[in-house]
């Protein structure tokens, strides 16, 4: 692996003892999940703190989940962004949805072995979940279009954040169609507004507010 958990540490010079055991735990239980079910592709496993890690990590330079708040991660994947930020917002409530279940069932584990009681991972569509929560997450997952139409009637329109409840992704490329028929309700910061990292050139962040 070409990249450290010193990236990491490089970012979030805040973060403690136990959460930089546990990030370095999760790289290398990602990993060896990764060898039975293909999470993500083999090329980035190389750079995984940076392409994976520290991409779903910048989520907490962009906000800052109040305690107690219910996060959904739409499309979960592998775990990411939800473990990541699972470590970092220890006081948060995060839900993993995938309908794949061989990546639940991976990400189920992961978060068992990392001792995370903040996770629940669900199997399901994300349209036939009953749940309210304060944000949905995604990384690179669906058009904002579908992410919207999936998170009808579960964003609690109040919010004890510093930011109206809503949807926040991460995203990369031109997106200029695909938010087109949100006008100016949405809003984008280039990543690199946040970690200056030149892997990060083409990457945004997306947020579309709900709440008040």
């Amino acid at each position: 692996m070409k990249d450290s958990i010193a990236v990491i540490q490089h970012y979030f010079p805040g973060i403690s003892a136990k959460q930089t055991d546990q990030f370095t735990q999760f790289v290398a239980l990602f990993c060896e999940w990764n060898e039975k079910i293909n999470l993500v592709s083999r090329k980035d496993i190389d750079n995984f703190y940076v392409s994976h890690l520290l991409h779903s990590l910048s989520l907490a330079k962009f906000i800052s989940f109040p305690e107690g708040s219910k996060v959904m991660d739409i499309g979960t994947g592998g775990g990411l962004p939800g473990l990541p930020l699972a470590i970092f917002f220890p006081q948060v409530d995060f839900y993993l949805v995938d309908s794949i279940r061989k990546k639940t069932e991976a990400v189920k584990q992961m978060a068992l072995n990392l001792g995370l009681q903040n996770v629940a991972v669900l199997n399901q569509r994300a349209e036939k979940i009953e749940l309210m929560v304060d944000f949905v997450i995604s990384r690179a997952t669906a058009p904002l279009a579908d992410l919207v139409k999936w998170s009808s009637g579960k964003i609690n329109i109040k919010s004890n954040a510093d930011m109206p409840n809503g949807i926040i992704c991460l995203k990369g490329g031109d997106l200029t169609e695909e938010l087109k028929p949100f006008g100016n309700k949405v809003f984008t910061e280039p990543l690199r507004a946040f970690i200056d990292h030149e892997a990060f050139n083409e990457k945004k962040i997306v947020y579309l507010p709900f709440g008040k």
